[in-house]
């Protein structure tokens, strides 16, 4: 396994120069017209070195005056500390570099433009055991992101306390409790979606989303919510005359289980676990309950409340140009959109549906009268550092964390531009943005190369580390995603007309490459997804199509794909990646061409990778798949192959880059229960992929009866619950049910809090066995096979959680757990597990059979030949 992260801070820049790795600019030298900066700087100082200035926007009014005539790069030489900023360095086109000179904002590595806020003046609250406050720092109105010594606060949620009707403005509530709360309006409820597995509900609008409305009102049992984000969320167009598909044909037309929400945030009346903290805007306070080991005396309490950070605002005329952004860290911004009546109705990746009746126009297009183009245009999330028609602009050796909405976005118009040795942690929403959908001029030349993304979204749990529009002549190469919670890389748009047997969005897109990126725990939340998602047109042939080529993407939590080519990928190659430890496919889907009516699917080209699917070579009307190897472990890859994937050797200082004090983990979640026998419960979970800056070591479910009283304990290494996906709790009373279940995560620096529980279950004894699984499949290679089934269409009267394969020649059964095993049987989607060491021209006959707590059911027979040698 690769390196993950850790370490000392470094200044990447300077070692990468001593490496000489060719293309990457040196640091322009000290000139007598560069520009110095400093916290301690005065901003009526003329900016030498020996009198800086203090504020980026001075040195910014400095650069404008000198920028107009360069006749060498200009320098600003920003010290090390930190620039609070209360809204963004706004860049336009007079201060861009001139005459092929750049302008470059040098920080030292530790330099750090701030949006926070410190909040200061802790003390505890009487009456309330373990819960300090403080007064709001001046000027706070708002916020919806604190850190406490750079570890980011949980705002304050639990379980819903009533049980809830939806109406067609909100809910009626069982009972008053929540308008007896200080201030219900700024309670949000968040609706996470996900697979419905076992007890687990699918809340959301599809299972990648995780949408998010505030109430607006609660009055006695009726609760009101903010408008429009209800309706945006439960009035989605459907198509007369096709039940249940809208018209944007993405997800329901409305929240799933009668609106019923996951859970509820921020709220005075939620704050019950250390690490949670709540913005009082009336009494103008911030309460918060400390971690183990905190001391508010002494720490670095900072309140998220700038927007941006940094704005380029160029324009098709006049475009923001030639500036380089090197050496530092972007922390503490927000996002407020979605406190406001405006809400979170997500559509995908962070793309939301907005406006006031956004629901019966925004994106439709021609499928509906007064429909907005182009199809699919639904509103994006923005940046906190952004820059639209930016030309030239790079981005190397910058720390993107501690975000509140996206990190960094490259917009429409931008042009050969490049984010290079830079991270991307801790943030809320899309790691990296570039381009749109919206129809305006499309991103080209984009370099994407050689950077650590992990740990995130945070907050907003669809978003995605890489989320590529409609772009030209892009590359993402060499970066290592690891641990997030959707897909790593998301490219493309609008190919879901195919639903309904119409052509895929028209798009400029052509000529994308995504090559020898390192991808790995992925997925660790949400489903239906990939390690690499494309939508829609990416060409208008194989040769200018999308090339994804030279990836190793491995270890899948959701149910999706390495390679997902979804919805009218059209002219998309896949060739020489290592694909393996996915749940479904390795590389999938087939879809029509609807292009024209001669039955064809989208042209696709899968060659030459390394994977478990097994798929056999052949032309599917135009999907080819050849030459593709079977691999029964990382060994049969050639280890160069290997070994190019992810970062290159002058950037792996990155993986040992520290960014604080490694702290406790965030705690696991979709916590669900299967019954285990008559006293045990099998609990699984989404793992933490936010571990605090050292990795998980362990998990720890607990069981609690009807009065809250803990009845049950079992824990399990990190590494034994990644394999097999769940927790057995046993010796539970056999009264006193039903139970909840919640889990914590530990590391080497503690434990999370609880998670949010599991829905009660109650144990029950099982003796009805599970049918046979269906469909089964045995594609042979010379010395390997691919075994694929289908789960039985009947499990008794247990849940299944794993499947005994056995293989006649001889070898010990095979006992299959993991994740797909729990996920694919209500989904009811195809399993595969690849058998090794076979022998060329032999029949084998395999079994496969399900186990639940009752026992093994009767077993589904399979039996082919291997090839000759």
């Amino acid at each position: 396994m690769p390196t993950h992260r850790r370490g000392a801070l470094v200044t990447l820049v300077t070692a990468v120069l001593a490496l000489g790795v060719p293309g990457l600019a040196a640091p322009a030298q000290a000139a007598s017209s560069d520009l110095y900066v400093s916290p301690a700087g005065d901003d009526h100082a003329d900016g030498s070195a020996r009198h800086p200035v203090r504020t980026l926007q001075r040195a910014r009014d400095l650069v404008r005056a000198r920028a107009a005539d360069l006749t060498s790069d200009l320098t600003v030489h920003l010290a090390s500390g930190t620039y609070r900023q209360s809204g963004p360095l706004t860049l336009d086109a007079r201060d861009s570099g001139t005459n092929g000179h750049r302008v470059i904002w040098q920080g030292t590595g530790t330099t750090t433009v701030s949006g926070g806020r410190q909040v200061v003046g802790w003390h505890q609250v009487p009456g309330r055991k373990g819960l300090w406050s403080a007064p709001a720092p001046q000027g706070l109105t708002d916020t919806r992101q604190l850190y406490v010594d750079g570890v980011r606060a949980q705002r304050a949620r639990g379980a819903v306390p009533v049980a809830l009707t939806q109406t067609a403005t909100g809910y009626t509530a069982s009972s008053d409790t929540i308008a007896h709360w200080k201030h219900p309006s700024d309670a949000e409820f968040v609706y996470t979606s996900g697979e419905a597995l076992w007890n687990i509900e699918r809340n959301g609008l599809g299972q990648w989303t995780e949408p998010r409305c505030r109430i607006a009102s609660a009055e006695g049992t009726t609760i009101t919510m903010v408008q429009p984000c209800w309706d945006n969320s439960n009035k989605r167009v459907e198509f007369p005359d096709i039940p249940g598909r809208t018209v944007s044909m993405v997800g329901p037309g409305h929240l799933t289980n009668s609106g019923r929400a996951t859970y509820i945030e921020n709220a005075y009346e939620l704050l019950d676990q250390p690490g949670e903290w709540y913005f009082d805007k009336y009494a103008h306070k911030v309460y918060y309950l400390p971690r183990k080991g905190e001391d508010l005396a002494r720490a670095d309490v900072e309140a998220a409340a700038a927007e941006k950070l940094v704005e380029g605002r160029g324009t098709a005329d006049a475009p923001v140009h030639d500036i380089a952004f090197r050496g530092i860290r972007f922390s503490y911004a927000t996002w407020l959109t979605p406190s406001r009546p405006e809400g979170f109705s997500e559509i995908q990746a962070g793309y939301t549906i907005t406006g006031d009746k956004g629901w019966a126009t925004q994106g439709l297009c021609q499928y509906v009268e007064g429909g907005t183009c182009p199809f699919a245009s639904w509103t994006k999330m923005p940046g906190n550092l952004s820059f639209a028609y930016g030309q030239r602009i790079e981005f190397t050796d910058d720390v993107f964390a501690h975000l509140g909405a996206s990190g960094l976005e490259l917009g429409a118009g931008s042009k050969d531009s490049s984010v290079r040795g830079s991270i991307f942690t801790d943030i809320s929403g899309n790691g990296l943005e570039i381009g749109g959908v919206d129809g305006q001029t499309p991103a080209s030349g984009v370099q994407v190369t050689n950077n650590h993304l992990y740990g995130l979204p945070r907050e907003y749990h669809g978003g995605v580390a890489v989320l590529n529009g409609y772009t030209q002549h892009n590359t993402i190469a060499h970066n290592q995603i690891d641990h997030v919670g959707y897909s790593a890389i998301s490219m493309g748009w609008g190919g879901w007309p195919d639903k309904i047997g119409d052509a895929a969005t028209p798009n400029p897109s052509h000529d994308n490459a995504v090559r020898d990126n390192l991808i790995f725990d992925y997925m660790q939340m949400l489903d239906d997804g990939g390690g690499i998602y494309t939508q829609g047109l990416t060409g208008t042939s194989l040769a200018d199509g999308e090339k994804v080529t030279g990836n190793v993407i491995h270890d899948q939590w959701g149910l999706g794909k390495n390679v997902y080519t979804d919805n009218g990928c059209t002219y998309e190659t896949v060739d020489g990646n290592v694909l393996y430890n996915a749940s479904y496919a390795n590389v999938a889907s087939r879809h029509t061409d609807y292009r024209d009516d001669l039955g064809n699917n989208d042209p696709t080209l899968v060659k030459d990778n390394w994977w478990e699917e097994g798929t056999a070579d052949g032309d599917n009307k135009g999907l080819v798949t050849t030459g593709n190897k079977i691999m029964t472990a990382l060994s049969d890859v050639p280890p160069e192959v290997v070994a190019n994937a992810g970062l290159e050797p002058a950037y792996k200082g990155l993986l040992d880059r520290g960014l604080g004090a490694a702290a406790a983990p965030e705690a696991p979640s979709r916590v669900g229960t299967s019954t285990a026998g008559a006293d045990a419960l099998y609990v699984t979970f989404n793992p933490t992929f936010a571990d605090g800056g050292s990795p998980v070591t362990s998990y720890t479910a607990r069981a609690y009866d009807a009065t809250g009283r803990q009845v049950g304990q079992q824990g399990v290494p990190a590494a034994e619950f990644e394999r097999i996906a769940l927790v057995r709790i046993g010796g539970l009373p056999t009264t006193g049910g039903p139970f909840t279940v919640t889990v914590t995560a530990s590391n080497a620096h503690g434990s999370s809090a609880e998670s949010l529980a599991s829905l009660p279950l109650t144990p029950a004894a099982a003796s009805v066995l599970p049918g046979a699984p269906t469909s089964p499949k045995l594609r042979t290679a010379v010395t390997a096979a691919t075994l694929a089934w289908t789960p039985p269409t009947a499990t008794g009267d247990a849940k299944v959680v794993g499947y005994r394969v056995t293989v006649s020649d001889g070898r010990d059964p095979i006992d299959v757990t993991g994740r797909d095993a729990l996920v694919t049987q209500p989904s009811a989607k195809g399993m595969f597990r690849v058998l090794g060491g076979l022998k060329p021209g032999t029949s084998y006959t395999v079994t496969v059979a399900a186990v639940t707590a009752a026992g093994t059911g009767p077993a589904a027979t399979v039996t082919a030949k291997t090839p000759a040698a």
